[in-house]
């Protein structure tokens, strides 16, 4: 038996209103068999940035043939165009303002593609729900079957935004955080492989953030003790601060943005 078409959905569109429940509603309707998966709905609402990040940190992970309908969507009914992308294992729906960026970073677009073809959209076509009425039927005829070019004409004028990265030279690294997660770990975009260009795992390191010195750097969340903040490489292999069954980012006093230097000692 052929496995079912994954569709996997990432948007701002919490789940109090049902934003998120008719545009699977409309997928099913035109794809009955499609596997459906929340990725997330809880995105900080209109950030593009967060929101590239996280599918950059997750699209990997989901079976080849997976397409993500990704809607987080500022611009909704300006002139902004709406996409598909195929990067080789892994196609994707979006609004044309640069929420793909960081997978294109990852894995550069074999083909991008306009939704212009009308008969891939629903019929009536409303200005401040383009996701139900274009993105969601785009992704569905594509788990249906059909070929990217079906979509549109290709283009290769697609939008990027700028994902801050981490700064490296003779003093160190200096990055920021660019997510708190709901347990209040802080991650950064500073990964494993950029602190390893300052000599290799067994050097000894010197962490600030916020002001604090959060030097030791350990394995799991379990070896941190009640009243420490410690740091560690969490599960997108980026450095992360954590604090034993308490808020890390409330504990030293950040929020996305504040920034995180890393040096020899």
């Amino acid at each position: 038996m052929a496995n079912k078409p994954t569709i996997g959905f990432l948007s701002d569109f919490g789940t109090r209103d049902h934003y998120a429940g008719v545009m699977k509603g409309v997928v099913l309707s035109i794809c009955p068999d499609a596997v459906l998966v929340d990725v997330s709905h809880d995105l900080p609402a209109h950030d593009i940035p967060f929101a590239a990040r996280e599918l950059a940190a997750t699209y990997k992970y989901f079976p080849h043939g997976t397409i993500f309908l990704v809607v987080v969507d500022p611009g909704v009914g300006s002139a902004r165009r709406g996409i598909a992308a195929d990067v080789g294992d892994w196609r994707f729906v979006a609004p044309d303002n640069g929420v793909l960026t960081g997978v294109f970073q990852d894995a550069p677009p074999k083909k991008v593609v306009e939704l212009t073809e009308r008969r891939y959209a629903r019929p009536t076509m409303s200005r401040t729900f383009e996701g139900r009425d274009r993105f969601a039927p785009a992704a569905a005829w594509l788990a249906k079957g059909i070929q990217l070019p079906a979509l549109g004409r290709a283009i290769s004028d697609y939008m990027l935004v700028d994902l801050v990265q981490p700064v490296v030279d003779e003093a160190g690294i200096r990055g920021q955080v660019v997510r708190v997660d709901r347990f209040g770990n802080v991650v950064t975009n500073i990964s494993r492989r950029v602190c390893e260009k300052l000599g290799g795992a067994d050097v000894a390191l010197h962490i600030e953030i916020g002001g604090r010195d959060v030097s030791r750097v350990v394995s799991t969340f379990s070896e941190i003790a009640v009243g420490e903040i410690g740091a560690l490489f969490g599960s997108t292999d980026h450095l992360e601060f954590a604090a034993k069954a308490a808020s890390a980012a409330d504990v030293v006093g950040v929020s996305v943005g504040a920034p995180v230097s890393v040096r020899r000692r």
